[in-house]
């Protein structure tokens, strides 16, 4: 029903409401909803059955709209009118302990040279129930997607914890990882002086609680000086330099990260009522690192430097950094060392050994 006119009809209110309920009374038979109203007093002129059953008659009030059509702003229809030629909104009814949705077009239509307002129905609750349903799902996708990346990043970190990036990114892309060989790296050892006392003696709430302490300490310094920590035995620290990806400075970064640790312990010692003090051990030489295990996966390393790193730190006094002479080769430069002499090393002969004192004080 887009347009309604009847110019032959004579003026008055009585003959424009006969004509308009017979033009409607041919569309009681549709799901649209219709009304003809009067804006002058909100008067409804005519209307079908659907647009009674939506908007019901108030018996007290049984010709204006007002009342009916309540939550709707009907001055703001009236002047949106006034400008535009219609104006489309949305309302909620009631239909028993149910709610309908409506979309509501209204525009002004002539009836023998009196300007009504026609109201166009439609019910777009099933619309509006699926539009609800897919939004809906998309937050519950979202939702989804969303610890779907939380658990991603979790079990990125802790695979992280146990394997360098690069092999993690292998492992990621491939599945598998391949064992690779490093002539060049550098491994430190480290443990402390009586644990297994402190261990048996202490409270072991309190011991564990302070060696996550240290040993979250230690990760940052050596992730600090480039270096990768590998695993922790017991009281026991690996870490290691050169791989998986060999770069300049790694046996200079990891002593550092050495002396880092040393000075870590020794002033927390200074503040705790138990005293912490490690053996330390770097060796450099071949390394073989590959992804150990097929339901746990375990990133270690092996090879003549992992061995004698384990022996020079057996070999260091408590808080001293033991290092053997081709590493010493590559620090003397930037460090303090000093020639221990030559011991008997299980497994590898008579070394030759140095303990890493501090960093060289430059005067430039």
């Amino acid at each position: 029903m887009n347009h309604l006119s009847s110019p032959g009809l004579p003026d008055g209110r009585t003959e424009v409401a006969s004509e308009v309920q017979s033009v409607l009374g041919l569309a009681q038979g549709l799901a649209t909803g219709l009304a003809l109203i009067d804006p002058a007093d909100w008067t409804v002129k005519a209307e079908n059955a659907a647009f009674t059953r939506w908007f019901p008659v108030d018996p007290a009030r049984p010709g204006a709209i007002t009342e009916r059509l309540r939550g709707v702003d009907l001055d703001r229809v009236r002047e949106r009118l006034a400008s535009a030629p219609s104006f489309a909104f949305e309302t909620e009814v009631r239909r028993g302990a149910r709610s309908a949705f409506l979309s509501i077009l209204v525009r002004n239509v002539e009836f023998g040279g009196q300007t009504l307002m026609l109201a166009e129905c439609q019910d777009v609750t099933k619309l509006r129930q699926s539009e609800q349903m897919m939004d809906s799902y998309s937050r519950m996708m979202e939702k989804n997607a969303r610890e779907l990346q939380k658990q991603k990043e979790r079990v990125e970190k802790l695979l992280l914890n146990i394997m360098p990036r690069s092999v993690y990114e292998e492992l990621k892309d491939f599945g598998t990882t391949t064992p690779r060989r490093f002539d060049s790296a550098s491994v430190l050892m480290l443990d402390f002086v009586g644990f297994s006392e402190m261990a048996v003696q202490a409270d072991p709430g309190t011991v564990v609680a302070e060696l996550n302490d240290i040993f979250t300490s230690f990760d940052r310094i050596v992730e600090t000086f480039g270096c990768e920590r590998i695993k922790t035995i017991g009281d026991a620290y690996v870490a290691v330099a050169g791989l998986p990806e060999p770069e300049g400075e790694d046996t200079v970064n990891l002593a550092r990260a050495a002396l880092r640790m040393r000075r870590y312990l020794e002033r927390r010692n200074s503040a705790h009522q138990t005293a912490w003090v490690a053996r330390i051990g770097i060796a450099t030489g071949t390394v073989i690192g590959s992804l150990v295990g097929i339901q746990k996966y375990v990133y270690d390393i092996f090879g003549p430097a992992v061995n004698l790193a384990a022996r020079l730190e057996h070999h260091s006094q408590p808080a001293e950094i033991t290092i053997c002479a081709d590493t010493n080769d590559l620090v003397r430069d930037e460090f303090v060392t000093r020639d221990i002499g030559v011991h008997d090393i299980k497994g590898f002969g008579r070394r030759q050994i140095h303990t890493l004192v501090g960093e060289l004080q430059r005067t430039w």
